[in-house]
């Protein structure tokens, strides 16, 4: 992708655009874009899932409401004495079949497989009633035009009779009883739990990751890694399990993991350490200590009571043709090459100006904070968010100068087969180097490129009255910089003094296919796009 694809612009937001106070249920928690990117799908802290359609009556990137419905709901476990909350973790589509759209969505112990799809409601449009009710008006009205003729003329069936008030009556008989006849009246969206996959997790789901094959996933909490089956929900494999046997030994634990894009074979995991492990599940059933490491040497001297913490990988996602691995910790975004492990290929200081507050974020708990990190389709840009409600975008990150397809890299310099033309040669091998030339050139420029953006309600608030929002004349741009250092992107001239902890982006998801993003900010979803 080029940089005239990044331009992106404010385009929509749902939710309430007034200052209210913020109820907490409402807050976003999981934002999802389905394979396709025609569907987006969100959760937030109430248990509730929102799904929204892609508007193709617009040639800008629009959505509309779809459905809503109740996903999980607030629980409490008697014998822990522990109240298990409905807040959505995370939320993951899966394979469509049948003209039907399944997704997981999970809490901290359930994971759930909704089924969603198009129901049509039937009402009655005719029965037995009915006609009773006809023929009884029809009689009513001949008794009263016959009584002012004078006389009384009889139905010619013993059926009908006159009751002391006066009124007719229709008893029914065999022959004219009828079927009910069912009418099409109205199509809605309809959910339905397909299965529910519960009593698995003795701590805290943080991830949870479909398998490429379509028939298992992988849900990850504090110390164990399971793998389901989807059509089983009452047993799972444990693949991955880091509890020692003294709890008082323990010095990490697991903070995400994911499925790789293509591989059914692999996955990886993330930890408190800063490690991530990539795991092959043919090698050994408990992927515990058969897996490669993915660590960062850091000097002992630079540490200090903070590191422990800051180091800390909140989330981690491949690339989508599997090439990249991308982590988020407290202060950095790192891109790591799946075939090195030893150092990250690019280190971006994203709350380098907060190494000198981290005091200050302990104090009020935003040091937790897990941000997240995510590719973009073309496997080389990412996305993650910060405070005072930006996020940042860096085209062509993971681009190192060499010419990358689906993850296999070739050289841009190539030797001819024959050497009879040597002129012809030697302007096709000054052709090649001069290209070559500037696509490493081209390479280095994006890469250093960042796109600031910011997910508030001001985007929208400037416009007239009468103008809809997400229209092509009511976006507003992000901000372009270009960072000298190829190696260490840093964003500190971005966040002010004034920095609001409590407006941070944690949570978002790129298109697959183009360059659209959905940002949850408290309890809106912003969508910018560069269409």
């Amino acid at each position: 992708m080029s940089l005239d694809n990044f331009d992106f612009k404010f385009s929509q937001c749902f939710g309430d655009k007034a200052d209210i106070v913020v109820t907490e249920a409402d807050i976003i928690t999981a934002v999802e874009f389905a394979s396709t990117g025609d569907y987006l799908a969100t959760g937030d802290r109430g248990g509730r899932v929102v799904l929204f359609e892609r508007n193709n009556n617009t040639k800008h990137c629009e959505y509309k409401f779809m459905t809503e419905f109740q996903s999980h709901d607030a629980e409490f476990d008697y014998l822990k004495s522990l109240e298990i909350e409905e807040k959505i973790n995370q939320i993951k589509w899966c394979k469509p079949t049948n003209k039907a759209h399944f997704l997981l969505s999970t809490n901290d112990k359930t994971i759930k497989l909704w089924k969603i799809y198009e129901k049509t409601i039937k009402l009655v449009a005719e029965n037995n009633l009915s006609i009773a009710t006809t023929t009884t008006t029809t009689t009513n009205n001949n008794i009263s035009s016959n009584s002012r003729n004078g006389f009384f003329s009889g139905f010619g069936s013993s059926n009908n009779s006159i009751t002391p008030s006066g009124n007719s009556t229709t008893t029914l008989s065999y022959q004219s009883l009828k079927l009910p006849r069912l009418t099409q009246h109205d199509k809605i969206i309809a959910a339905s739990p397909k299965r529910i996959y519960a009593n698995a997790h003795t701590y805290h789901i943080n991830s949870i990751s479909p398998n490429s094959d379509g028939e298992t996933f992988i849900s990850a909490d504090d110390l164990r890694i399971n793998l389901w089956n989807f059509d089983i929900p009452d047993q799972s494999f444990n693949i991955v399990d880091i509890k020692p046997a003294n709890m008082e030994e323990l010095t990490e634990v697991i903070t995400s993991a994911e499925f790789h894009p293509f591989h059914c074979n692999l996955f990886m995991y993330a930890s408190s350490k800063g490690t991530i492990k990539l795991c092959d599940m043919r090698t050994n059933s408990l992927c515990d200590y058969q897996s490669r490491t993915f660590e960062e040497y850091t000097d002992p001297i630079s540490h200090n009571f903070f590191t422990e913490i800051t180091s800390s990988i909140s989330d981690v996602k491949f690339s989508p043709n599997g090439r990249y691995i991308a982590s988020r910790d407290y202060l950095t975004v790192k891109i790591w090459d799946v075939n090195m492990d030893n150092k990250p290929v690019k280190t971006i200081n994203i709350h380098d100006q907060l190494k000198e507050r981290l005091s200050d974020t302990y104090e009020n708990d935003a040091i937790f904070d897990k941000f997240e990190v995510c590719f973009g389709g073309d496997s080389s840009s990412v996305m993650t968010g910060s405070y005072n409600n930006n996020f940042f975008i860096y085209p062509n990150a993971a681009t190192t100068g060499e010419s990358t397809t689906s993850g296999i890299t070739s050289n841009s310099n190539t030797t001819g087969s024959s050497s009879s033309s040597s002129s012809s040669s030697s302007s096709s091998s000054l052709s090649n180097g001069t290209n070559a030339a500037t696509i490493a050139a081209n390479a280095k420029k994006s890469s250093n490129q960042v796109i600031r953006l910011q997910a508030d309600k001001n985007a929208f608030k400037t416009s007239n009255e009468n103008d809809k929002i997400g229209t092509g004349d009511n976006m507003s741009n992000g901000f372009w910089d270009t960072n000298s250092n190829n190696n260490n992107n840093n964003n500190s001239g971005f966040l002010q003094d004034d920095i609001d902890f409590k407006k941070s982006i944690l949570h978002f998801s790129w298109h697959p296919s183009e360059n659209s993003v959905a940002i949850a900010a408290t309890n809106n979803l912003f969508i910018f796009s560069s269409l």
